[in-house]
């Protein structure tokens, strides 16, 4: 009897290690990596970062001059007659005339109120906010991937529980059968030990169809082929050293959200510095070289031709325009304001989040050790009962109720530290320390 269930456990955990073997390992710093090199988001944010980086030029800002070259030609076939001052007359029918202008500009605005210096410092800004908004892109798929990573070490290690169970019920069903064979038990016993292992297969191919869909999701968020097949640590690695201060004062300095917030209301303040550049008189200069040519078949000059340089400046100063500039201003103040409200509001919402984030930290920690108690209780109580009922000294419902004891005491210390690492990786993303 010992012979042959031990044979089934040999045979059941070489099985484990081949399929180990014949799989990659994916550690959790890989999976990262891979993220932060093939997730799509992340690659549409840093072509964005890319966008505003190129935005930050000193002629996008208006401070170089614009030069132009130009080329302007006209054709015409007309019918004429002309009367000239002393009385005589001159016609000519399909008369053609043409003139050819070609020549270059420069047109430069070297004063505008400053508003071109405003609008570099806002271009700048903009590229910070680009920043941020990566940064927070990637600490939100960083999050994503670790939190459907250590899904999976839950996924697996239920597996595991299940796999467990399995192995013991098929002992179960073996000293049912032995026992049977010599009249110590009743043919009842041995269809109800059949029924709770089918029902324990049952459990091991949900959770087996739960496993593999969990890996398509994370291969997804990786953005891999979905069908690659690979293996997750057997472990949850739980900081238990996160402290409320500290945590505080890095969301505050760190966190990308408020970091965004800041920088919109930078950009709102350098919106106004621009419509206030309106008050202020703007100044052009301007030159050219330019070529004409000019040609008709009637009239005193048949034919002419002129080059030379142009230049010159221009000044304008709004009088009065409405009073629009003042509404402009006093809405780009309100803009402004909204941006610090918005800051404090976000500031509330943060601390609120971080303290009730914290305290579910705290409670899924004791939580692991509780379960983590129950679990080396349960499992004491099911070498004791086993034993138990391999003398037949208890019947098979308490053996069957020991069994589930156990595995649903290693299913719920699983789950405590998933639920625990849930924890540490929403504090950490909120502090801006997440790490990647």
């Amino acid at each position: 009897m010992k012979t042959t269930t031990l044979f089934k456990t040999l045979l059941l955990f070489f099985s484990c290690v081949s399929m180990t073997n014949a799989q990659e390992i994916l550690t959790i710093e890989q999976a990262m990596q891979i993220a932060l090199e093939n997730n799509y988001e992340i690659k549409i944010a840093k072509n964005y970062l890319k966008i505003e980086e190129t935005n930050v030029a000193a002629g996008n800002a208006g401070m170089l001059p614009k030069a132009t070259a130009t080329v302007v030609q006209n054709n015409n076939l007309q019918n004429l007659s002309q009367t000239r001052t002393d009385g005589t007359t001159t016609s000519l029918d399909n008369a053609k005339s043409n003139s050819l202008n070609y020549g270059v500009g420069l047109d430069w605005t070297i004063f505008d109120g400053f508003k071109m210096f405003a609008k570099k410092d806002q271009l700048k800004e903009l590229q910070k906010l680009g920043e941020t908004q990566l940064r927070l892109t990637i600490i939100t798929k960083i999050s994503d991937v670790q939190e459907a990573y250590y899904n999976l070490v839950q996924q697996q290690q239920q597996l595991s529980a299940l796999d467990t169970t399995i192995v013991i019920s098929n002992q179960r069903l073996t000293l049912a059968q032995n026992r049977f064979t010599i009249g110590k038990a009743s043919k009842l016993e041995v269809l109800n030990a059949q029924v709770d292992i089918n029902t324990d297969q049952v459990a091991l191919l949900r959770q087996q169809e739960l496993y593999a869909n969990s890996k398509l999701i994370l291969n997804q968020i990786l953005a891999r082929d979905t069908p690659m097949d690979f293996r997750v640590s057997d472990e949850f690695l739980i900081s238990e050293k996160l402290e409320f201060a500290i945590l505080k004062t890095e969301a505050e300095k760190q966190n990308p959200q408020i970091q965004a917030l800041l920088i919109s209301k930078r950009v709102a303040e350098l919106a106004l510095k621009q419509i206030k550049a309106a008050r202020y008189p703007t100044l052009k200069v301007n030159t050219g070289y330019n070529f004409a040519e000019n040609e008709s078949s009637l009239g005193f000059t048949t034919q002419s031709s002129a080059r030379g340089l142009n230049y010159g400046f221009s000044a304008s100063l709004n009088l009065f325009d409405g009073f629009a500039q003042k509404r402009n201003e006093k809405i780009a103040g309100i803009q402004i304001e909204n941006a610090g409200i918005q800051i404090a509001q976000q500031n509330q919402a943060l601390n609120t989040q971080l303290a009730t984030a914290y305290q579910t930290y705290l409670t899924n920690l004791e939580l692991i050790r509780l379960e983590e108690k129950n679990q080396e209780i349960a499992q004491q109580n099911l070498a004791i009962t086993l034993d138990k009922f391999r003398i037949g000294t208890i019947t098979t419902i308490e053996f069957r109720t020991a069994q589930l004891n156990y595995v649903n005491a290693k299913v719920r210390y699983s789950d405590a530290q998933f639920q625990a690492k849930l924890s540490e990786i929403a504090l950490k993303e909120l502090a801006g320390i997440i790490n990647f």
